[in-house]
């Protein structure tokens, strides 16, 4: 590992002791990557601002030395890979050129719209009551008031039974991909699996109930992924992601299954 000082995250915690931004997940994974030594400066939404100088309220970030970099919060931006690749090129790349880094905000894009706003929706009161109490206040106005409408969580996430289904059905694309190569990346895994990887880590940090199937044909690029850099993905407070069951009349959960 490098000897430089320790990169900081500024993490977003739960309740449960582990990550929830999926940002931070891809920052750990590429400062991983690049072998960049770290160390994670935990705590919730209601202390970004104190933790980071009062430099932001809600974006995810890191220091490295005297640098501060602000994720944008849209999935494909990529701004913390971005600098490492950028200040850190003697180190291994994230992105083999702009074509592969076109190639993967694409993914990410995708995922973004298929699978995470739906599956927010499915688990947003289980957002709520993953966070650390003294954040449950926060969390819940400013989602109610800017990103559900002014419904209530408790309105928004009834009925997920019923579309849970239809959301593991959009991962099909992956499932396919992954079929015929064992990492996105190719032989190795590079930021095209730790994009994604970090959205189903985000899921594993809040879910009440598992969002796909015991046998998901993607169970096992999932396993591998978190098992990276000496199982960076295994936090004990991460939750099940695996044991969804098939309803009469639900959809298959993944062609085959």
């Amino acid at each position: 590992m490098s000897q430089r000082e320790p990169i900081e995250i500024i993490d977003t915690t739960v309740n449960s002791g582990t990550s929830m931004s999926p940002f931070t997940w891809q920052q750990k994974y590429a400062l991983a990557h690049k072998g960049l030594d770290h160390k994670v400066i935990t705590g919730g939404f209601t202390t970004i601002k104190e933790r980071s100088g009062g430099r932001t309220d809600h974006n995810p970030c890191i220091r490295d030395g005297d640098n501060w970099v602000f994720e944008s919060l849209r999935g494909g931006d990529f701004v913390v890979a971005d600098y490492l690749d950028q200040t850190y090129p003697e180190l291994p790349a994230l992105f083999q050129g702009q074509i592969h880094h076109n190639s993967v905000k694409f993914c990410d894009t995708w995922m973004w719209l298929a699978i995470v706003r739906p599956w927010f929706e499915c688990f947003i009161l289980d957002y709520h009551d993953a966070c650390l109490p003294e954040d449950r206040a926060y969390v819940r106005q400013a989602r109610e008031q800017v990103q559900l409408g002014g419904k209530t969580m408790e309105e928004v996430q009834a009925g997920r039974e019923d579309r849970l289904p239809g959301v593991s059905v959009a991962l099909e694309p992956l499932r396919e991909v992954l079929s015929g190569q064992r990492w996105l990346g190719g032989d190795a895994p590079d930021f095209a699996d730790y994009a994604p990887l970090s959205i189903f880590l985000w899921a594993a940090s809040l879910v009440g109930t598992p969002p796909l199937a015991e046998n998901d044909p993607l169970r096992d690029w999932i396993e591998r992924g978190f098992d990276l850099f000496g199982g960076l993905g295994r936090h004990p407070g991460l939750k099940p992601l695996f044991g969804l069951e098939r309803r009469e009349g639900d959809p298959p959960l993944f062609i085959g299954g």
